[in-house]
């Protein structure tokens, strides 16, 4: 038979286990935690039938209050639409000339673009618009499909070499890949074309011209400075959308290139469509 042994000091009842002398005590749990512990368990049980809890399969209980945070969400967002719905009406029916000459409506309406912009075309354009290998830069005055308002606005309705009908086309052909030049020919247009810095020279006879009025002049002009609404840019600048080193010009002459932007029409509405265009537009213009 034990025998129960209690601490002289606390009162406690002792476990049993001594280590060098020292007596564990069987410590009773403190009333607080018991009475917490049945707290959170209460409040479980009534969240149980008061809350959307449990997962059915392809639904979930419900429960007795309805509440529903997809629902809610829905209608804040559907209260904030109509609470500015005036205003956003007027950017979708207005045009641009308009729009700008109502400092109310450009205030809020810009505003509005910097979210936008960020949700939407700062994943490629970055945040600042500076572009990236592949992504035009956006915060200089060099278009290619043209940088009115109007003009930026249709691209991101349509997009480019997107799904959309009326899709804004471009492609560089891949004049290596597809034999249309040779690599003698592909290397002899690379070092003409880091040459175009300094324009098209008059009168210039030498094999790499040639070959670019031959081949490049018909898109990029005979002048090289690009066509603006067509997608071809200017190579007597300093602005490459995929690089102007020698290596990566190589590349795009022997591969091609095919840049593509997704249309927005489906996902945006005019008026959002026309918040980015004057959001972007004024990226290229310097601060006041």
């Amino acid at each position: 038979m034990s025998i129960i042994e209690r601490d002289p000091v606390t009162g406690h009842i002792t476990t049993g286990h001594n280590w060098n002398g020292i007596k564990e005590l069987n410590t009773p749990i403190p009333r607080i935690v018991i009475a917490f512990i049945i707290v959170t368990h209460l409040y479980a049980l009534i969240a149980w039938v008061l809350l959307p809890t449990w997962p059915l399969g392809q639904t979930y209980t419900k429960g007795l209050l309805g509440i529903d945070q997809r629902n809610d969400v829905e209608t804040d967002i559907a209260r904030a639409d109509a609470a500015r719905a005036d205003w956003t009406t007027a950017l979708a029916t207005q045009d641009f000339d308009r729009i700008q000459a109502n400092a109310d409506l450009m205030a809020k309406a810009t505003a509005t673009a910097a979210a936008l912009f960020g949700q939407n075309c700062q994943a490629c354009h970055g945040k600042e618009g500076t572009g990236g290998p592949g992504f035009p830069q956006l915060s200089d005055n060099t278009w290619l499909w043209g940088g009115t308002m109007e003009e930026v606005a249709e691209t991101i309705r349509v997009g480019v070499n997107s799904t959309h009908p009326d899709s804004h086309f471009a492609q560089m052909p891949a004049f290596g890949r597809d034999q249309m030049l040779d690599r003698s020919q592909i290397s002899t247009l690379t070092d003409y074309v880091m040459s175009l810095s300094d324009g098209v020279q008059p009168d210039d006879s030498s094999e790499g011209a040639v070959l670019f009025q031959d081949n490049c002049a018909a898109c990029h002009g005979e002048d090289a400075l690009g066509v603006e609404g067509t997608g071809a840019p200017n190579l007597t600048d300093a602005d490459w959308l995929y690089g102007g080193d020698k290596n990566t010009i190589h590349t795009t002459l022997m591969n091609g290139r095919q840049g593509q932007m997704p249309s927005w029409a489906d996902r945006l509405s005019e008026a959002q469509i026309k918040m980015l265009a004057i959001y972007v537009v004024n990226l290229s213009k310097p601060a006041s």
